[in-house]
């Protein structure tokens, strides 16, 4: 690994000289602890929510209103971002993030503090939306610019490589949420579990987010750092101007990963919602045990996707990606999970994880690639919540809705959708192909 450079302070001089690797450091750090809390919280409101803070409807009712408040983080990002812009203009990069970790903390702990219906009763719910409002924001905020950093500063042979080192959060983070609720569930009681044991992983949430904040820090504060982040110019741009000038790559990057972002609840949470509400054994233990192996499976597909795209660019395995996702989605593989054998739906997982580590690995990139540097930093956090907002936030509420009232074909149509808006944002926007320079 190459040493970093000291910063001279002459005009002229040339930028730090940075390693990939030390880049990449921060960027796992920050994702997976990122990703963590949001699985955590993903798992507990279908495990935990619709009974302790929604026990006044049926189970289904319950679930329903749990992924309401769900997607209310996904909303918040917008105004988040703009939030903490303001803050990293008036006050720098470090207290914007400092800021927003410590919002998320907060907001995690308060979550594993709070008390149910039965104590708080409507008021419960209330915070609870709050403090999920709060997570939203604090999320939009933690963005250093480090996964832009990474792209810009690969070797041009490997971009495609490290455009999927920062996505490895999702299914690590993924992995560790789902095997504490795994033990925790497996190891007390229920009525333990409800009272007190779901509390914990909000707590191990909140220690993560403490350490990512000092690791994130030490590399972001660093004058190297510092100098670097200036000379690529990832710094806000004039909103106006960016808005102005920038919106088709904005419109068509928020949709070129829609068929990541659609099926990423569909393996996740989804799956853990129709076990509770609509099976027999209810064997949400042992279906986290596959989601877990999924997790594993979908970091080895990465990593084959990342080889991929250094071979064939970001754009074609993108493509690649959400081609797999259309197939999957006509292929009957959501009817062998809902209604065929056990067996049907553990593939159904399986499969579904391997393809999400596939496209997921390079949704991000395709979001940093489509601007040239001058926007990037702005522009991806405006398309990156943009994203979230259309692909993600709402799909476990509506294939829950979709599969119990119109059949599971309609969530196949809805995985379907996530596919075509993915191939038809990269059929009209030639830049996702590498602007990294």
């Amino acid at each position: 690994m190459s040493t970093v450079s000291s910063v001279s302070g002459a005009a002229g001089a040339e930028p730090p000289r940075v390693a990939p690797g030390e880049i990449a450091i921060g960027v796992i750090v920050g994702r997976l602890s990122e990703f963590f809390d949001f699985f955590v919280y993903g798992i507990a409101s279908v495990l935990v929510f619709p009974s302790v803070f929604f026990p006044f409807v049926d189970a289904y009712t319950g679930t329903l209103y749990s992924f309401a408040l769900f997607a209310l983080a996904f909303v918040a990002r917008p105004f988040g971002s703009l939030l903490f812009r303001y803050i990293h203009t008036s006050y720098g990069r470090g207290t914007k993030l400092t800021a927003a970790l410590f919002l998320l903390g907060t907001a995690t702990a308060g979550i594993a503090f709070l008390p149910g219906y039965e104590r708080l009763g409507i008021a419960a719910v209330a915070i609870l939306a709050l403090l999920r409002i709060a997570q939203g924001m604090a999320l939009a905020g933690s963005w250093d610019g480090l996964p832009s950093l990474l792209a810009l500063n690969a070797p041009p042979a490997r971009r495609g490589w490290f455009a999927m080192i920062p996505q490895l959060g999702a299914p690590l983070g993924f992995l560790l949420a789902a095997a504490l609720f795994a033990y925790l569930a497996g190891s007390l009681s229920a009525e333990d579990f409800l009272a007190w044991g779901w509390r914990y992983p909000f707590y191990v949430a909140f220690a993560i987010n403490v350490v990512a904040l000092f690791a994130r820090l030490r590399l972001v504060l660093t004058p190297e750092f510092t100098q670097l982040l200036k000379s690529r110019e990832l710094v806000p741009s004039p909103l106006p101007e960016l808005l102005r000038t920038q919106w088709v790559n904005i419109l068509l990057g928020a949709f070129a990963p829609l068929s990541s972002f659609a099926l990423f609840h569909l393996v996740t949470v989804f799956p853990l919602s129709w076990v509770t509400l609509f099976t027999e054994d209810r064997a949400v233990t042992e279906y986290l045990g596959v989601q877990m192996a999924g997790a594993a499976l979908a970091v080895a597909s990465m990593l084959v996707s990342g080889k991929v795209a250094n071979r064939i660019g970001r754009r074609s395995t993108l493509a690649v990606g959400a081609l797999s996702i259309a197939v999957f989605s006509l292929a009957g593989m959501l009817p062998m999970f809902l209604h065929g054998t056990k067996a049907g739906s553990y593939l159904f997982i399986l499969v579904g994880f391997v393809l999400l580590g596939f496209t997921h690995a390079q949704a991000a990139g395709a979001i940093n690639s489509s601007f040239a540097s001058r926007y990037r930093y702005s522009g991806a956090v405006i398309t990156s919540d943009l994203a979230w907002l259309a692909g993600a936030a709402f799909a476990p509420l509506i294939a829950l809705l979709l599969a119990s009232h119109l059949g599971v074909g309609y969530v196949g149509l809805y995985l379907l959708s996530g596919a075509v808006a993915t191939l038809a944002a990269l059929g009209l926007n030639r830049n996702l192909e590498m602007r990294d320079e």
